[in-house]
C-alpha cells in the first residue's frame, strides 16, 4: 500500500529520531517506509501478524497527513475509532476565500468553536489544508460531522451547539457502553 502525505507533515511522522514510526511499528507490527523528501508512505504488512492492522496503520497515516498529533492519530488502533475526513472544496468550490471563511467558521474565535465540538461529542478535529478531520468513536464521529456539516453549510453557531447538547445523552450512552 502506497500513501502521499503533505510534506510538511512528514517530520510529524518520523517524529525525532525516527521515534514516532518506530512507536507506529511497535503498535501495529506494520513496518513504514517514508520518502521525507516527496512524502511517499509505503506500508508494508509482508511480514505482519494482522495484515488486515495495514488499514489502521493507513488511517494513522492519512491522520497525521491532515495535522492530527502522533498521539491522536493512534487513537484510530482503538476496537470503534474511525478517521473522517471532509473535503471542504465539496461544499464551497475552490475558491481560497471561501475556504478560509469556512475553516474560520469551523475553528471559531480562539478555537473555541472547534473545542466545544471536541468536549461535546468526545472527539478531535484538526482543520488543515482544506479538509477537516475528525477522530473518534462512530457515533461520536457521526454527530461531530453531522455538527460541521451545519456549521460548513452555514448554520447559526447557536443552532449548532444546540444540536450537540441535544445529542450528549446519546454520545454519553455509548461512551458508558450502553448503546
Amino acid at each position: 500500500m502506497h500513501l502521499r502525505i503533505p510534506k510538511e507533515r512528514v517530520g510529524a511522522l518520523i517524529g525525532k529520531e525516527g521515534a514516532t514510526k518506530k512507536r507506529i511499528e511497535e503498535l501495529t507490527g506494520i513496518k513504514l517506509l517514508i520518502d521525507s523528501a516527496e512524502g511517499d508512505v509505503e506500508i508494508d504488512h509482508s511480514e505482519a501478524k494482522d495484515p488486515a492492522m495495514a488499514i489502521t496503520v493507513e488511517s494513522i497515516i492519512k491522520a497525521v497527513g491532515r495535522g492530527f498529533s502522533p498521539e491522536k492519530a493512534v487513537l484510530l488502533i482503538e476496537d470503534d475509532a474511525v478517521l473522517e475526513i471532509m473535503d471542504l472544496r465539496d461544499y464551497v468550490g475552490k475558491k481560497p476565500n471561501h475556504i478560509s471563511r469556512v475553516k474560520s467558521r469551523v475553528i471559531g474565535s480562539k478555537g473555541k468553536t472547534r473545542r466545544i465540538i471536541e468536549e461535546l461529542t468526545g472527539t478531535h478535529v484538526s482543520v488543515f489544508g482544506n479538509t477537516v478531520s475528525i477522530i473518534g468513536g462512530t457515533v461520536q464521529v457521526s454527530v461531530a460531522r453531522r455538527a460541521l456539516d451545519m456549521l460548513i453549510s452555514g448554520s447559526e453557531h447557536s443552532t449548532v451547539y444546540h444540536f450537540l447538547e441535544g445529542n450528549r445523552d446519546i454520545i454519553r450512552a455509548v461512551q458508558m457502553g450502553f448503546d
